[in-house]
């Protein structure tokens, strides 16, 4: 299948719903309005593919864009393909749901997060704590340095106060993250989510009640 029979097939697949749900959130044309799960078929169909993802997320679209990231093969992309898809990605559902995601399963991802933290660019920092929120809820406990988490828990709690109001969302998930999944710092966590008042709070607390500690998804990617 080409990159253009791919994107046919996902002009078909969009709703005049999802078209005004994505322009909300931010997506600025070309784009169709496909939800992520009618995509999944075309998924097995198409497989990974990283040729395929280049040339879709190259053409701007977003539902292209997004699609890409479902078929790309993490463990081919060099940073310089990510620092490259980071630039094109222009709002949150691209920089934490495509570009962070697809990072979160490369050898890279902590070397890049680590990098962008320190960016001007608040969709950068946004995408850094979003990879380090889907790592911690994949990776298994012991793939992390507990210090390392420790001084990132910090840095956020001391950050967050100073941030957009988008990356301050993110970066309560990522606290949320560290509560819920990473037991080491189940503790720590839940006291800097209860301090600074953050949805994280809940969600650490009905991780408990739940009896979801130490809750991991089989993959990051769909």
């Amino acid at each position: 299948m080409t990159a253009q029979e791919i994107i046919a097939q996902l002009e078909s697949l969009a709703t005049p719903l999802m078209k005004k749900r994505y322009t909300g959130r931010g997506a600025k044309e070309p784009f169709f309005g496909v939800a992520t799960g009618v995509m999944k078929p075309l998924l097995k169909e198409v497989g990974i593919n990283q040729k395929l993802a280049e040339e879709l997320y190259a053409t701007g679209n977003y539902d292209a864009m997004y699609f890409a990231g479902m078929i790309a093969d993490p463990a081919a992309m060099t940073p310089a393909d990510f620092e490259r898809w980071m630039q094109a990605a222009y709002f949150p559902n691209l920089s934490d749901f495509v570009v962070a995601v697809t990072l979160s399963e490369s050898p890279y991802a902590m070397e890049l997060a680590d990098t962008w933290l320190d960016s001007e660019n608040e969709l950068y920092r946004s995408a850094a704590w979003a990879t380090y929120q889907w790592l911690l809820g994949w990776r298994p406990d012991d793939f992390f340095q507990k210090d390392k988490i420790a001084k990132l828990l910090e840095r956020a709690a001391e950050a967050i106060g100073g941030e957009t109001k988008h990356v301050k969302s993110v970066i309560s998930d990522f606290i949320a993250a560290v509560g819920v999944s990473y037991v080491p710092l189940h503790e720590e966590a839940a006291k800097v989510a209860n301090k600074l008042r953050l949805p994280a709070d809940k969600a650490i607390f009905q991780a408990v009640e739940r009896n979801k500690l130490g809750f991991k998804r089989k993959a990051v990617r769909c």
